[in-house]
């Protein structure tokens, strides 16, 4: 996989983008589309925000399969990957912690019941699918109204990996144009 971005210090604070050296968490996260090209973000009722599906690579896990787990889930959904679109490095120097996101568009078919862990049901998480559009303006209100440290590097990465879905989706379209 390519890389995608390098999100730091820097993006976040200002200042000089400093680049720590081993990885603290892999993650698998992504774009869930519907059939009719609609995406799936997390609404997150308790901070107002949006964010995209995903979470935590489990032991003996590949990316693939973390990601498809992570939709299930959060969304509900069972999902065929269509595309990796690469990863994202996470530097939060001042944590100390670099994250790698693993970022794959995929598409939404049988849905089933969310089996949301006690924090996400405590976020008042739920799926809320809107079009790539309206998901990147969440993204960029939600970036312009932030102050908190961390989740300015979830929001950022998350609208790198929306643009990054626009472009294929954008690409995808001119491909099947006559």
């Amino acid at each position: 996989m390519q890389l995608l971005n390098r999100i730091t210090d820097r993006d976040i604070l200002g200042g000089e983008p400093d680049l720590l050296p081993s990885v603290n968490r892999y993650a698998s996260r992504g774009v869930l589309l519907d059939e009719e090209a609609n995406v799936a973000m997390m609404y997150m009722a308790k901070s107002s925000l949006y964010k995209l599906p995903g979470g935590g690579v489990e032991a003996k896990e590949t990316p693939e399969v973390a990601f498809l787990r992570e939709i299930r889930e959060e969304t509900g959904y069972d999902a065929e990957i269509l595309e990796p679109l690469g990863y994202i490095e996470e530097h939060k120097k001042r944590n100390h912690y670099l994250q790698l996101s693993y970022c794959f568009i995929a598409r939404a078919s049988q849905a089933y019941e969310t089996q949301l862990t006690a924090n996400e049901k405590r976020l008042g998480m739920t799926a809320q699918w809107m079009t790539i559009e309206q998901a990147l303006d969440v993204m960029n209100t939600g970036l312009a109204s932030c102050t908190d440290y961390s989740t300015g590097f979830m929001l950022l990465r998350d609208k790198l990996i929306l643009e990054e879905a626009a472009k294929w989706l954008a690409f995808s379209d001119s491909e099947q144009a006559p």
